[in-house]
């Protein structure tokens, strides 16, 4: 396993922008495809988004549009960036090697 450590979550407006990184203990960023999952309270983790080692990505019905998912591999950081946040965004958002490895969560806030 490797230690993911995701920041830059926060409390926003609807509407708001946020741009989550998530930042790798080893080099894995560029051999493993990777995700974004969240949880709010009381539901199940879901998924969010994802980007292959070739740079494909996909996303959940709920996000698509407004999110986007990319990678840099000479940093070893994987970026959410979120735009017109919606309450129901609401929730912990957890960086994934899609494999073995989550990182501990950042928590994202949307209210007014």
């Amino acid at each position: 396993q490797v230690q993911l450590v995701e920041s830059g979550g926060g409390l926003v407006q609807p509407g708001g922008t946020l741009r989550l990184s998530c930042v790798a203990s080893r080099g894995i960023v560029s051999i493993y495809d990777m995700g974004w999952y969240r949880q709010a309270p009381g539901k199940q983790r879901e998924f969010v988004a994802s980007i292959t080692t070739g740079g494909s990505t996909n996303y959940a019905d709920a996000v698509k549009g407004r999110f986007t998912i990319s990678r840099d591999n000479p940093k070893n950081t994987v970026t959410l960036q979120m735009n017109s946040l919606k309450p129901e965004d609401t929730a912990a958002y957890y960086c994934t090697n899609l494999f073995d490895s989550w990182g501990q969560g950042t928590q994202v806030t949307v209210s007014s």
